[in-house]
């Protein structure tokens, strides 16, 4: 059976058949974006031709459902935000550029375990958590076992197999899903890892979920989209709303920024004057 997908948003969880139009043909609109489109050009796809992956992506939240009013109001206060350059953080660019080389395929293989044990403890870049059950696995395997550990969680994460999405290897690490994962190196480090390594691309913000500082609890806050919440045995897994909301908050918050860093500071800032509700919920 064939299934019609909104082609703005790629949803397929909410279209509803409407008026004919002039020409007789049919006319659909979505309910997640409320986007409306002529049937001659409503992309169907077999349901055996789309995976578990692409329909969750499909149903996840897009840029296009942010409605103008917050849209203007995002605009007025980035205005106002970047009046004030950014403070030079030179401690936090020796930290990035010393771990881009660390985790490099070459040197990670042999690289120090005192090295990896700083990254997981160091709170330059960015707080991620007490690191108590890292420090305890670490302490229970012992240095060289934990490195090796750490080592291969962050080898998986970066270059793990193709046919695995970088969504879901990184759930696979946080749910323990492989025999390699390290305890306590989960969401937050993980996370750091990918800001790290790929800076142009993620976000600062080291978890999906977390009163004041989660990314669902930002976009919400600030640009009025209510993000699911994280079902273990669904297809939105925590890797996959963990990247997709970082691409989603990228693309919202727009350019003008000196880095991800300065952009993640404006979320910040914005989410504590922000108390609207959300105006668009996606389920």
């Amino acid at each position: 059976m064939a299934i019609i997908s909104c082609p703005s948003c790629l949803s397929d969880n909410d279209i509803h058949l409407g008026a004919d139009a002039a020409d007789g043909t049919r006319t659909f609109r979505c309910g997640e974006c409320e986007h409306t489109w002529g049937a001659s050009v409503a992309p169907t796809r077999s349901t055996s031709d789309r995976s578990p992956f692409e329909m969750a992506r499909g149903r996840f939240a897009t840029a296009p459902m942010l409605s103008p009013e917050r849209a203007a109001r995002v605009v007025r206060l980035k205005r106002q935000f970047l009046k004030n350059e950014p403070l030079p953080t030179p401690e936090v660019d020796e930290h990035r550029a010393r771990f881009q080389h660390l985790f490099s395929a070459e040197v990670l293989a042999t690289c120090d375990p005192q090295d990896l044990k700083d990254f997981a403890t160091s709170s330059i870049g960015g707080e991620t958590g007490t690191a108590s059950i890292y420090s305890r696995a670490w302490n229970k395997l012992g240095a060289d076992e934990a490195a090796e550990r750490t080592r291969e969680s962050i080898d998986y994460l970066l270059r793990g197999p193709d046919d695995i999405p970088l969504e879901d290897r990184l759930t696979h690490l946080i749910e323990e899903d492989v025999d390699t994962a390290m305890p306590g190196f989960k969401e937050p480090l993980l996370t750091k890892v990918l800001c790290v390594v790929y800076p142009e691309r993620f976000l600062p913000l080291f978890t999906y979920t977390a009163e004041g500082t989660g990314k669902r609890e930002i976009t919400e806050s600030v640009f009025g989209l209510h993000l699911p919440a994280k079902h273990d045995a669904t297809a939105m897994q925590i890797g996959r709303l963990a990247v997709w909301s970082n691409d989603l908050l990228l693309e919202l918050v727009g350019d003008g920024f000196t880095d991800t860093r300065h952009a993640a500071a404006f979320l910040l800032w914005d989410k504590d004057r922000a108390g609207a509700r959300p105006l668009t919920s996606v389920r």
